[in-house]
């Protein structure tokens, strides 16, 4: 029973993000969260994924790095989104001919390689701070840690189609 209700739960709020942005997207304005709204996500989160994988007296003692790379990765990506609003916002005194006479298609692949760069290194630290905790999961945690995996790879693809259809709709 405490299995169905933690995987609910977890579901719950892996798809909650989903919801909150399928009301956003549907309003005129599609509003974001403020900074606080988004770290009581992100504590949720990672509270919630602890809670999945029922974590041992030993293997509490393997979370902080975990975490730590967790908080590490989503603080890259806020300024990685911060650096993109500010050129986005450069741009908005210009109309659209002048924006595609002014770009600059060198600068944009060395900022996109940068954004990559900092994404996969992001990603390593994550893998490799996960690393020690995953080796003492029990095949119960590590399917569990499968199961979250998938919701939040799912929440990802959603994203990115989203984006996609607001490029398409800006085009």
């Amino acid at each position: 029973m405490m299995k169905i209700v933690v995987i609910g739960t977890v579901a719950l709020l892996l798809a909650a993000p989903s919801i909150a942005r399928a009301q956003a997207t549907s309003a005129t304005t599609p509003e974001r969260l403020n900074a606080v709204d988004r770290n009581t996500l992100m504590d949720m989160r990672i509270d919630l994924t602890k809670a999945a994988l029922q974590l041992t007296p030993d293997q509490e003692k393997l979370w902080p790095p975990v975490e730590s790379a967790i908080r590490a990765r989503a603080e890259d990506r806020k300024a990685r989104v911060a650096k993109i609003s500010e050129t986005v916002g450069r741009r908005t005194d210009q109309n659209a001919v002048e924006t595609i006479r002014n770009r600059d298609p060198i600068a944009f692949l060395q900022r996109r390689s940068e954004a990559l760069a900092q994404r996969s290194a992001d990603l390593d630290k994550l893998a490799e701070a996960w690393q020690p905790l995953y080796k003492t999961l029990n095949p119960e945690q590590r399917q569990r840690m499968g199961a979250i995996a998938v919701l939040v790879l799912h929440d990802m693809s959603d994203v990115v189609e989203r984006r996609r259809a607001q490029a398409d709709d800006e085009d």
